[in-house]
């Protein structure tokens, strides 16, 4: 029911002579004083506030007046009736709505709103004559936000107003921005990707996605706890903020509404939106000075982490035309970045999408592959150089595959890691290891020492203590296990480090440094680290009778672990040749094709393994 019938004389908006403030006041209320708006991208002097009154007067007035104050987009209708169709075409910030009018009411205009998804949301003003208390309530029920009666004050409207626009600028904030970054958001970042790509394809240039991850965010949230990680990525996210907006007005900027921007996609991974980009090879120093921008430490208490990121890059049109292509691409792009390295780039390819697609099916396979024992575990001998004697195996990895095809070895682990199966797959093999060597002491043999290969990229050192600690409670043996660890260059956390390998040798766990002499193992590792054996890499002992590099790097190799009191395994033994210079310069043990090839435990059984001394 309408009010109309409360009220025969129209009333004025304001009363008489009050619709001119003076100077000194209107500066106080006007929006440009404001600063409730900086950090929203709403701007309240660009907010449309419309009104709706029967009563052309009054729109007069509260328009000149408004645009005193500073409010420079307004929109009126004194036709109640056109009110709505007005808005769904032009959603105002802020409505000013009169109740008691002809053919359509205000309250019917609210009933409207309230069933108009689009709507619905649009903060409303009420100004009307009727004071009576039952319309007031009805009216904040139907949606109404404000309530002020006429003749309003001049004053208290402008106040109303600012307010009103304020909390709209703070909920725009809330909806748009990240809580933790302030930068902008995911959904945010979804609608101006789309707009960009409209604006590529309407004049025919390229634009960029940029996705970056953090390198084991998780990791250090782990030992350093999740404050530590929002610290780094607030820090982060700042370094980058500079970085992006340095880039603004250059080669990457061509146009002003056309220039990089920084959003916070996920909860390791920052986006950024390059709208315009004329040639690949002008992001080549931006995509460099954001990695450099990544690269921070953190230090909490005592405790210092370099941390790095890595990124992904998605083309427009080369990579994809719609925003879920070139988003989904820019992914792929930068998980591929961060399995080869971290602290690097990737461009999306057609080939890095076919290898996700790949690696999808793979972890289906490996699963089925573990519950219908297509897996099986290989040993390695290593022998004592000098007395020809088993000192240990290392365990390789079988898959016989459903279509005939034999996968081995590193092989296989990789293909595990690429589908998230690492973790389930090195359990798998410290179970078979385990119930393995109970098995050979119960027929009465003698058992070694048996090597189980672990990449630090696929396991982190405090997850792989999870792993390990978890084989030992059900019932591995220490003494039976060599953890032979590759991919140190994915350390990044020398006390961790430290701690989790002096566990492994407190706990009585052998602790092997896998292909040492190159990137993955080098030195600067061996500082720290509670190690007992370095396995050097099998590329130093090719042809190593005649190349003398070769050569005297083995021999450094051997001197070195003499002098640091650990064991040092010489891996990719193939010839005499090979095996009669480590005699000669004293090497303590090796392995490779020389002795053995892999063998099932039944065939190692039979020719390695002695009977237990009694």
């Amino acid at each position: 029911m309408d009010d109309s019938s409360n009220s025969s004389l129209p009333s004025a908006v304001f009363p008489a002579g009050s619709a001119k403030l003076p100077m000194k006041a209107m500066k106080a209320l006007s929006v440009r004083e404001d600063s409730f708006s900086r950090q929203s991208d709403f701007d309240a002097v660009d907010a449309v506030i419309m009104m709706v009154d029967d009563e052309l007067l009054n729109i007069e007035m509260t328009q000149a007046f408004l645009e005193e104050a500073g409010y420079r987009r307004f929109a009126a209708t004194h036709e109640s009736e056109l009110a709505i169709e007005m808005m769904q075409l032009r959603p105002p910030h802020v409505l000013l709505l009169d109740l008691s009018m002809p053919k359509v009411g205000g309250m019917e205009i609210l009933e409207q709103m309230r069933d108009d998804e689009k709507l619905r949301h649009i903060p409303v003003i009420v100004l009307t004559s009727n004071a009576d208390a039952q319309t007031k309530l009805r009216a904040l029920a139907l949606g109404a936000m404000d309530f002020l009666a006429k003749p309003v004050d001049p004053s208290e409207l402008a106040l109303r107003l600012r307010n009103t626009l304020a909390a709209t600028a703070y909920r725009d904030y809330l909806a748009n921005h990240d809580p933790l970054t302030g930068l902008r958001n995911r959904p945010r970042y979804l609608l101006e990707v789309e707009a960009a790509l409209l604006t590529a394809a309407d004049r025919g240039h390229g634009c960029a996605l940029l996705h970056m991850g953090v390198d084991r965010l998780s990791q250090i949230n782990d030992a350093m706890g999740r404050a530590a990680g929002d610290t780094l990525l607030q820090r982060m996210a700042k370094r980058l903020r500079q970085c992006v907006e340095s880039a603004q007005g250059g080669e990457l900027g061509q146009f002003e509404t056309q220039h990089p921007s920084l959003y916070r996609f996920d909860g390791d991974e920052f986006a950024i939106l390059v709208p315009f980009l004329d040639e690949i090879e002008s992001a080549a120093g931006f995509i460099t000075s954001l990695l450099e921008a990544a690269a921070t430490s953190l230090r909490v208490d005592s405790r210092e982490m370099f941390v790095t990121a890595s990124l992904g890059i998605a083309v427009f049109p080369l990579d994809g035309r719609t925003p879920d292509d070139l988003v989904k691409n820019a992914g792929l792009a930068m998980r591929h970045a961060k399995q080869t390295g971290r602290n690097t780039y990737e461009f999306f390819s057609p080939e890095l999408n076919q290898q996700a697609v790949s690696a999808l099916h793979i972890g289906g396979d490996i699963r089925r592959a573990l519950t219908r024992d297509e897996l099986s575990m290989l040993y390695q001998p290593k022998i004592n150089v000098s007395t020809g004697r088993l000192m240990g195996a290392e365990t390789v990895l079988r898959w016989a595959r459903p279509d005939g095809s034999v996968v081995e070895g590193n092989q296989v682990i990789q293909m595990a890691g690429t589908s998230e199966m690492g973790m389930v797959l090195a359990e798998w093999m410290f179970e078979q290891v385990g119930k393995q060597t109970r098995a050979w002491q119960a027929a009465g043999l003698a058992v070694v020492p048996f090597g189980i290969n672990l990449s630090l990229r696929q396991f982190p050192l405090p997850q792989l203590m999870e792993i390990v600690s978890a084989a030992l409670k059900a019932n591995a043996q220490p003494a039976h296990l060599c953890l032979e660890l590759s991919a140190l260059s994915a350390l990044d956390d020398p006390a961790t480090s430290a701690h989790v390998t002096g566990k492994f040798k407190e706990w009585g766990l052998r602790v092997a440094l896998d292909h040492f002499g190159t990137t993955d193992a080098t030195l600067s590792h061996l500082n720290g680290l509670s190690i007992h054996e370095i396995k050097a890499d099998p590329v130093f002992m090719f042809k190593i009778e005649e190349n003398k590099t070769n050569a005297a790097i083995m021999r450094g190799m051997i001197d070195l672990a003499k002098r640091l009191g650990i064991t040092l395994v010489a891996t990719g033994v193939q010839t005499l040749h090979q095996l009669a210079f480590l005699k000669d310069n004293g090497a303590d043990q090796c392995q490779g094709r020389l002795f053995n090839n892999p063998l099932p435990a039944e065939e190692f059984a039979a020719k390695w393994l002695e009977p237990a001394r009694r």
